[in-house]
């Protein structure tokens, strides 16, 4: 027999997946120069669940944050009640960069580019490469698409990421050769550094975790002219 507590803590399981389903959807508009420093990049989103929004945000120099807390307050976006993830890892990060300082942009080399009627998105993030590519009409969709991410490096707290000389000239973030990151023939599961115990990985999906108890469906449009990159739409939450 379940025990009172395990009764009481599947029920708000299911109230708290209940008023997420039946809440408004997840919009986006977002606003971001992936080559410099600019003071007009920012992240507005409307979410499933109160107060979690923000209109405009961008970084603080002064608090060394998000203006509105988007940092932290995305969280439940991005995972279930149980720490989930409910979306793309590399998408979530690739939203965070308007609302971070340029220092990340660049410690993270976001590369940002056209490859014919695709738009692709690609940084590395605490020694693991993302990318995100948008299908031939820019749309990205959800819960699959086109994203995916390997492990080519670690971080050891605020370090710079050590990347294996397998995809990075210099070992550094900034001498990451993308083209090597994506080549599946790229070797994997070879120590990143000399005696380092992380090893590099294949190339992966980055769906989210198909044990979430939901996750966001639908298209986001994506452009990138005038090296600005906006993305913008609306998600709604699926019930697994």
């Amino acid at each position: 027999m379940p025990s009172k507590f395990s009764g009481l803590l599947t029920g708000l399981f299911l109230l708290a997946l209940g008023g997420i389903l039946s809440a408004q959807d997840f919009t986006v508009d977002y606003r971001l120069n992936p080559a410099r420093p600019d003071g007009d990049n920012y992240l507005s989103y409307k979410s499933a669940i109160r107060y979690i929004a923000a209109e405009k945000d961008s970084y603080d120099a002064v608090s060394g944050a998000s203006k509105q807390k988007s940092t932290s307050l995305f969280a439940p976006i991005q995972t279930d009640i149980m720490g989930r993830a409910t979306i793309s890892q590399g998408f979530r990060g690739l939203l965070l960069f308007p609302v971070a300082s340029d220092n990340v942009r660049r410690e993270d080399n976001l590369h940002v580019y056209k490859e014919g009627d695709s738009i692709i998105m690609e940084y590395a993030h605490r020694g693991v490469a993302y990318r995100v590519q948008t299908d031939k009409n820019g749309n990205i969709s959800f819960p699959r698409g086109g994203y995916v991410m390997r492990t080519i490096g670690y971080i050891q707290g605020q370090d710079p990421q050590v990347i294996s000389r397998d995809f990075s000239s210099d070992g550094t973030a900034a001498g990451i050769d993308w083209q090597k990151v994506w080549n599946p023939a790229t070797p994997s599961g070879r120590p990143v550094a000399s005696g380092s115990n992380t090893l590099t990985g294949p190339i992966q999906n980055d769906y989210g975790d198909m044990m979430a108890m939901f996750n966001w469906d639908g298209t986001l449009q994506v452009k990138f002219e005038n090296n600005i990159l906006t993305i913008t739409g609306t998600l709604r939450p699926v019930k697994r």
